[in-house]
Formats: structure tokens, sequence, C-alpha cells
């Protein structure tokens, strides 16, 4: 028999008909010569797999599922041949449910496997190759990682050196985060055979990044590619180690070469998310979305679906579309291992924007815990805290805000929101806050103090009986709210408001009560419906043992808000 043909005894008979590999007839034709010559397992085995090989999938499968009825099996040691067919078909069955995306056909095909495998097993149980097959159905299966490693072990207890069993170890001990494991089972195959496929070097590749060496990565993925230059994982493995370099050049070259790996496979997710994440920093939205949903409906793998989902989240989160981010960023979370965190943090951003503190607190707690001391999250949580009813969330804000302020003091966010919830505890203390950020206002950042700030500082000084401290920052206040006033008067109009009457209860601690009232009364012109006005003027009167006048303010507290506790 020549190699590139294979012979089928005609029954009865010393001839022979020849089928040439280059010119094969159609497959029903090949069954029917195969059945009435009665041809022998083996036969139909062979030619499955040249028809497999020519990429005629369809008559490779009519063939080998018609062999386990019609196939002759008279002959010594035929079980092998059966072995063949099964684990063949079986085979097939597992290559196309790992490209499956559909999970009901995905599914339907490892069941069809399983049949397979499990008729095998009752002929040779034991057999290398069928050992081998069904280790790998059950890596590609999932959940069944232990079963795998059992099967790779058996055949390596029998054949040391089996390259199939240590490469299936090596993508076991990589799931299981063993690196260096995965590694020495790459090396040792590498070693067995040096003109291993570029996808040992790629692996090793990716077990050097794990490991934190990039040098040895780059060599590996380089290696890799000079064996395949269509192998898509190393292009993508050595875009990524240019764009980290994040210098112009580099960053260029890296995207060539993600160019490259999508003209080789525009399905495959991992280059689809990479490309996305370079065209939002372009700010060429459109093309994220495209690009980010094309990955998400081309991968089962959640970690994948969740950098897509961040992905098309981000995207519509830059463009102000915040009901579409919402729900992409928590898909995002719902596929996302707990180390990528990202996705939190936009859906923490986005229960903010819905006013939603508790859940937006619950995300950045999510955060903070995958990456304790993050300055950005700490910050946030403080902040979200800070207004907490809760006296032990306030706590906690106090000491993220502590720590925000350590590692960065020159952040005067956090000096301000550390102020505010010292004011409930510590005076002194959220004078001394208030006063480094007063410090980094004018020092640093070369601007005037916001009327607030003055207030607030005016308010504890007030409390602290330090009258005339609270007179300058008070009267500051006022003057720089009429200022800003000219900008944006609803807002600073009302902060005036609040300082005036906090001014006119200085003027009553200080017993300047004709221009206590004064400043009461000119805040009811403007705002007749300012209760606490007219209950300090009520008070001023009482204290002065004008009853009527005192009755007359508190009946028009009243008036104003009958459940006003004070009234």
């Amino acid at each position: 028999m020549a190699a590139n043909s294979i012979e089928i005894p005609l029954r009865d008979t010393d001839e022979v008909i020849e089928l040439y590999f280059d010119q094969l007839p159609d497959g029903e034709e090949v069954l029917s010569i195969l059945r009435q010559e009665n041809a022998q397992l083996h036969i139909w085995v062979n030619l499955a797999l040249e028809y497999h090989k020519q990429g005629k999938i369809e008559d490779f499968i009519k063939i080998l599922e018609s062999s386990r009825l019609d196939a002759n099996i008279d002959y010594r040691d035929y079980e092998k041949d059966q072995m063949r067919a099964l684990d063949m078909l079986a085979a097939y069955y597992v290559q196309q449910a790992n490209h499956e995306k559909n999970k009901d056909k995905k599914r339907d095909l490892f069941a069809k496997a399983n049949d397979l495998y499990t008729t095998a097993d009752k002929i040779i149980m034991y057999d290398q190759n069928h050992l081998l097959g069904k280790a790998y159905f059950c890596l590609l299966e999932g959940d069944k990682m232990e079963q795998a490693d059992a099967q790779f072990n058996f055949v390596l207890n029998q054949s040391t050196n089996n390259i199939p069993s240590l490469l299936g170890k090596a993508c076991i001990a990589f799931n299981k985060k063993d690196y260096r494991g995965a590694l020495a089972f790459y090396k040792k195959a590498l070693r067995t055979n040096p003109n291993c496929p570029a996808a040992v070097r790629l692996g090793m590749g990716h077990c050097f990044m794990k490991l934190g060496n990039q040098e040895k990565a780059r060599l590996a993925f380089e290696r890799a590619l000079h064996l395949d230059s269509q192998c898509v994982g190393a292009l993508v493995g050595l875009a990524i180690l240019q764009l980290n370099r994040q210098q112009p050049e580099d960053i260029r070259t890296g995207v060539q070469m993600l160019s490259k790996a999508y003209t080789i496979d525009s399905t495959n997710p991992m280059v689809l998310n990479h490309l996305a994440n370079h065209f939002f920093f372009k700010k060429d939205y459109h093309k994220v979305q495209h690009l980010a949903l094309h990955a998400f409906h081309n991968t089962e793998n959640e970690a994948m679906r969740a950098e897509s989902c961040y992905q098309l989240a981000r995207a519509f989160h830059v463009q102000g579309d915040y009901d579409q981010a919402f729900q992409y960023y928590y898909q995002a979370t719902q596929f996302a291992p707990p180390a990528f965190v990202l996705p939190n943090f936009g859906l923490g951003q986005m229960y903010i924007s819905r006013g939603d503190t508790e859940n937006a607190a619950q995300c950045f707690e999510k955060v903070l815990k995958a990456q304790p001391g993050n300055y950005e999250t700490m910050k946030i949580l403080g902040s979200l805290y800070a207004s907490s009813p809760s006296q032990s969330k306030r706590d906690i804000a106090k000491n993220h805000l502590r720590k925000v302020t350590e590692q960065f003091p020159d952040d005067v966010e956090a000096w301000i929101e550390l102020a505010q919830i010292l004011e409930q505890s510590d005076l002194n203390a959220a004078l001394a806050a208030y006063g480094t950020a007063t410090k980094i206002l004018r020092d640093k950042v070369q601007a005037d103090i916001p009327p607030e700030i003055l207030n607030n500082v005016g308010a504890l000084h007030y409390r602290l009986n330090n009258f005339e401290e609270s007179l300058k920052s008070l009267e500051d206040s006022l003057a720089r709210a009429r200022i800003e006033a000219e900008h944006d008067p609803q807002y600073y109009n009302s902060i005036a408001v609040t300082t005036t009457y906090n001014l006119a209860r200085l003027n009553e601690a200080l017993c300047q009560f004709d221009r206590a009232e004064k400043l009461y009364k000119d805040i009811l012109k403007e705002h007749p419906n300012y209760v606490d006005c007219y209950l300090r003027l009520g008070c001023m009167a009482r204290d002065k043992s004008q009853i009527y006048e005192a009755s007359d303010w508190f009946k028009e507290a009243l008036r104003i808000d009958n459940e006003h506790p004070d009234a």
C-alpha cells in the first residue's frame, strides 16, 4: 500500500480497489464500497482519518458512525481499531464542544463524547491513547480536573516522558496557580522533544509572566512566533509587554501586533478585549463597543466576559450613558474573579450617581478588600461614611481619611472631609485639619479659601469660645461669599445666609444684642421662613423679660413649622 493511497480488498477475490488520497470519492460512495466488500474496521478508521485531514468532516463522521455496526471485526486485535474509532470520534466532539459558544449545543457535544468514551471503557479501559483522550475531555468539560490529573498520572507511570500527559499536567498546574510546577512540566516536554509545537513555548511564556520574569516571557513568546507566525497567543503576549512599557513607540508596536493577531483570528476574545482597551484611550468609543461586544459573544470564559463587560461599561460611562454603564458594570461584577476589582469601582460610582450610598459602599469595600490601602477607594469610602448616621461607620471614615492624609498629605479634599467628621467629636483636631487644608490651598494651590470652610472654622471657634477668631473667620466668609455670588448667586447667597446666622449667634455671645437682632431681622427680610431666626429673636426678647414680644416670635415660628422641636 502506497503512502498516498489505501487499498480495499474485494470480497472473495485476491484483487483490491486502490483509493488515492488526492482524489477520494464522495463519502456515500466510499461507504457503499466498504459495506459491499465487508472491509475490515482498520480500513474504515484509516479512511475516516484521511477525510478528516482533508476537512471533509461530514464524511469523517459518517464513516466512523457507520463502522460501529457495519465494519468487519473478524480479525485478530480488532479491539484496538474499535478503540481508535470510538476515541477518534469522541475527540472530534470534544474539540467541537470546546469551540462551541452555545451552551446547549456544547452540552450535547460533550454528552456524545461521554457516551463514546464510556463505550470504549468497556473494551480496553487502560489503553494509553484512550486515557489521554478522556483526560483532555475531563480537562475541557470543567470541574473534572482531579479526574484528568489521575489519568495523566496513570499514563506517566507507564511512560514517564509521555508528552501529551506532561502538557496536560502543565495545564492543570497553571490553573491551580502553581506556575513553577507548570513550567517544570513544559520544560520536561521540551527536553523530551525539542521540536515541540509553538503552543509549548506559549505556555512557558505565560508561566514566566505569572512569575514576574518578563524578559524570559518575551523570549518564549518570540520563539513561539518564530515556530508559528500565526500564533495569536504569542502576538498578544508580546503586544502586552510592549504596551506596558507605556512609551509612544512601544505602544505603536504593541497595537500593530494586536492588529496582526486580529487579521489572523478576528474572533479571538483576548485580541478583541485588548483592542477595545486601546480604542478606549483613543476615545473611539464606537469601536470599543463593537470589539468588546464581539469578544463577549465569542467566549464562555467568565474572566474574559468580565473584561468585555467592563470595557463596554466604561465606554458608556465616559459618554454619560449611566443606565447602560450600570448594566454592564453590574454584569462584569457577576463574571469577574475577586482580583479584578475595576468593575466594582465603576459600579460603586454608578450607585453614587443614583444616590444609593449603601450599595456604593459595598462595592468599594470589595475593592478595598482586594487592594488594602488603595488611596482612591479609602477616600471615597471615607466620604460615603462621613455622613452616615452610624457612629461605627463614621469611625471607619475617620480612619480611612487619616490614612489618606498620611499617604497624600497634600490632598485638600481629604483634609476637609476629615475636618468635617472631626467636628462631631474633636473640635481642636477639626480646626487643625481645616488649618492644614487652608494652608495647602493658599501655599500650594494658590487659591482663595472657599467661604464654606471659613464659615465652618468660624463655627468651630465659636463652639470653643474663641470669639475673636470666630468673628474674623465669619466676616472673611461673608466677604468671600459676596465675591463668589457674582458667578453663582443662588449657591453662595445660601452660604452667606448661614454665615450671617452664625455671626448673629456670635454677637449674642458677645452681648452685642442690637447687632444680633439686626442680623436676624435682615435674614428674615430675604428668607421669612428661617425658623431658627424667630426662635433666637424670641429667646433674646424672653431674656430681656419682654414676654409678649417673645411669645409673638415663638408663635411665628410655630406658624411656619408647628412640629419644630425647639419651638
